[in-house]
């Protein structure tokens, strides 16, 4: 059952926010620095990839459409059209920010269940541990005036592991600077999109790794990988530790649910640069694990 697959030796930099495709039964996910979109399809075992003009962190496709994705890349939230003929992408802006500092960008961002966007900033270095992160929102009714809607979350380290409970009424935000290591839960108003009542839902210090991004399984079980531990962690509804698979990679980065059953939990990773990568020559790579459990399908971003 946990018996843990490569699916794909790319060598990612920062590999980021996979995303399973149902009618394609493909996985697309992110390489953050060099701003490029892969798309490995399962029965064909096909890997195409599109490279976008900044870094990309995080991403959703529209609905109804498999070629257009809503993207937080390093200045704003874009529209992005993937033209599968020539591997080329055609980008746009939907909504941009103005960071408080220079040299930020998007990292972990989602829909929740109603179909808005929604993401987090950060600054690009995190030794200089400045919680100047700010978590956005995209979609109804800021969707009306094309402009991104700050939901005053912060200020924040290191913004991830965003994930919204099955009935979308909780949602779970982590911040994984090594200064906090927490994950929070909200209260979630599901028709006007604004969490309140925020409060610690795992204090992950004492734990092994640092919460990275998360996913959701049916019994509102949240996957969480643990960045530096070669974990992906699993805690119930109410925030206990249930279970931690190993993947063959010190810096699991995030995790999402796909396969035919959306039984099968994939792992992207990270590959260090500048350290000996002896004991993870798959570091970067993509995994697949059979956790014994259904995941919740991820909601496309819903135009108004």
């Amino acid at each position: 059952m946990n018996r843990v697959e490569l699916v794909l030796d790319v060598r990612n930099a920062t590999g980021e926010s996979p995303v399973w495709q149902e009618a394609e039964q493909a996985l697309y996910w992110a390489d953050i620095p060099y701003g490029v979109l892969h798309r490995w399809q399962a029965e064909r075992s096909q890997h195409m990839r599109w490279k976008l003009p900044q870094m990309l962190a995080c991403m959703a496709p529209y609905q109804g459409d498999a070629r257009r994705w809503i993207a937080g890349l390093e200045d704003g939230l874009y529209e992005v059209t993937l033209d599968e003929g020539y591997g080329s992408a055609f980008v746009q802006p939907l909504a941009k920010v103005e960071h408080p500092v220079p040299d930020m960008r998007f990292n972990d961002g989602r829909c929740d269940r109603q179909g808005r966007f929604i993401a987090g900033t950060m600054v690009m270095d995190m030794a200089a541990a400045l919680p100047m992160g700010q978590v956005y929102r995209l979609g109804m009714p800021e969707q009306q005036t094309g402009q991104a809607c700050n939901l005053q979350l912060g200020p924040l380290l290191t913004p991830n592991g965003l994930a919204f409970s099955p009935d979308g009424k909780t949602m779970y935000l982590s911040d994984s600077h090594p200064l906090s290591q927490t994950i929070w839960a909200f209260d979630y108003d599901t028709d006007t999109g604004t969490p309140s009542r925020r409060r610690v839902w795992v204090d992950m210090q004492p734990l092994p790794g640092r919460p990275d991004g998360a996913a959701m399984d049916v019994d509102g079980g949240y996957w969480i990988c643990a960045n530096d531990a070669g974990l992906v962690h699993r805690f119930t509804p109410d925030g206990k530790l249930d279970r931690s698979l190993s993947v063959p990679v010190k810096k699991p980065a995030m995790c999402a649910f796909g396969g035919r059953g959306l039984d099968t939990l994939f792992v992207t990773s990270i590959r260090p640069k500048g350290v000996d990568l002896t004991d993870q020559p798959l570091a970067g790579g993509v995994f697949a694990l059979r956790p014994g459990v259904q995941g919740l399908a991820e909601t496309a971003f819903r135009e108004g």
